[in-house]
């Protein structure tokens, strides 16, 4: 990661567990970062219209949005910006339902440390750099297997069984 400051909005109605947040981050965090806390999603997402932002903590319990409808909003307004879901709902296939719309982690309040916290938001952010770093070789790729030159491009599994060919081939 560079060295410029991390930008980390929590959205959560709870102001007493904001500060608990906060007081995580001051211990885990051991790059730079800043902090900004919305009590409400409509807060929220105007401050990603208007600010640069790494990563979103986000509740599901809000009193102008509830459940993956929180999230769904959110993820809809700043695709290209990582969400972790902090709930106190210890719900597996939420959790699971969560992640398959895009959340990069679900943590259950009261039942992580700071460490992880942590862990989770520089993993976050590298993750999701990694994926856009793909995204584009991937669109790379597909224009050259797409391509209508003459060179001979195909793709086989482990036993050789093609499973792509371009044109040329």
């Amino acid at each position: 990661m560079d060295e410029r400051p991390i930008h980390i909005l929590l959205v959560e109605d709870n102001s007493g567990y904001a500060g608990v947040i906060q007081e995580m981050l001051a211990r885990a965090m051991d790059i730079p970062y800043k902090f900004k806390h919305a009590e409400r999603l409509s807060t929220g997402l105007q401050h990603l219209e208007t600010n640069g932002t790494d990563v979103v903590l986000l509740d599901l319990g809000l009193p102008d949005s509830t459940g993956l409808d929180t999230f769904a909003r959110v993820y809809d307004h700043t695709p290209k910006v990582p969400i972790i879901v902090l709930t106190v709902n210890h719900n597996d296939a939420l959790a699971v339902e969560a992640i398959k719309s895009g959340a990069q982690d679900y943590l259950v309040k009261g039942q992580f440390e700071s460490q992880v916290l942590g862990r989770a938001i520089r993993f976050a952010i590298e993750r999701n750099r990694v994926e856009e770093t793909f995204k584009g070789e991937n669109v790379f790729l597909r224009y050259i297997l797409d391509s209508p030159s003459p060179l001979s491009v195909m793709y086989t599994d482990t036993e050789r069984n093609i499973l792509y060919w371009n044109k040329g081939a």
